[in-house]
């Protein structure tokens, strides 16, 4: 999806490049995202490297890991940590904090490391968002084949129930003046994000897609793919799982 595109920028078209490698990297995608939760973060992530008691020098992986944000804590608490990305800007942005025990690095998902991590963090539901089912299971495959003999991996994502019993259809956001007009729905067993706005003289417009996936469509993948869920949580503080009543869904695997 080309900036130079007018006046809309529509990333449905069948000739750029898929939604998420575009409007992920643009730095509109940040202002609108700017307010998301620090302290709530940092608190999962203290939560769960507790919960699954990681050693001080574990290696981390934070796949899909945007700007940084849950990487550079990760680290802050000690931890030797790999933060990686399909955006080139996030990255590069990412990498003006990083360290002897902080690496970025361009990624796509799809493909297993090399290394091996003790843990892979999946968080903030970034997954879901291929357009071929087929690429979920190769996600869930390449984070198997880069974990080591002992590690975990945990896949934080949305509760499509209580997603949808929630959701807001139509919303304005205003954020460094600019004013993001927000239409959310669902469609062919994905919840759509359809998000128009003015900037700098330019119209824009971007749909962000991701499947609605449950509990029993992330077990089916996981079986075929070998891997062993071992707890499912609803919250950031671990709590149980209610399929009506839970905000995220939580599950950790190896």
């Amino acid at each position: 999806m080309s900036e130079s595109t007018k006046p809309i920028i529509n990333s449905s078209s069948s000739n750029t490049k898929k939604w998420y490698a575009s409007w992920f990297d643009t730095p509109y995608y940040h202002i609108l995202y700017k307010d998301r939760d620090h302290e709530e973060a940092q608190f999962f992530m203290d939560t769960l490297t507790h919960y699954l008691n990681l050693p001080e020098d574990a290696k981390i992986l934070d796949l899909a890991c945007g700007k940084g944000r849950h990487s550079i804590y990760l680290n802050h608490l000690g931890f030797d940590v790999t933060g990686a990305d399909l955006s080139e800007n996030s990255i590069a942005q990412a990498k003006l904090s990083a360290n002897a025990k902080l690496q970025f690095t361009v990624h796509d998902m799809r493909l297993p490391f090399e290394e091996k991590f003790d843990a892979i963090f999946n968080l903030f539901t970034s997954f879901g968002y291929f357009e071929e089912d087929a690429d979920n299971l190769k996600t869930l495959k390449a984070i198997r084949d880069s974990l080591s003999e002992y590690g975990f991996a945990v896949i934080d994502f949305m509760n499509v129930d209580f997603v949808l019993e929630n959701l807001v259809p139509h919303e304005v956001k205003t954020v460094e003046g600019i004013d993001f007009h927000i239409n959310r729905y669902e469609k062919d067993n994905h919840i759509f994000k359809e998000i128009k706005f003015t900037a700098e003289g330019e119209d824009f417009f971007f749909t962000e897609r991701v499947q609605a996936l449950r509990l029993a469509d992330f077990e089916e993948m996981m079986e075929e793919a070998n891997i062993y869920l071992l707890d499912i949580f609803g919250d950031y503080k671990l709590r149980k799982f209610y399929r009506n009543q839970s905000e995220r869904l939580i599950m950790i695997f190896k």
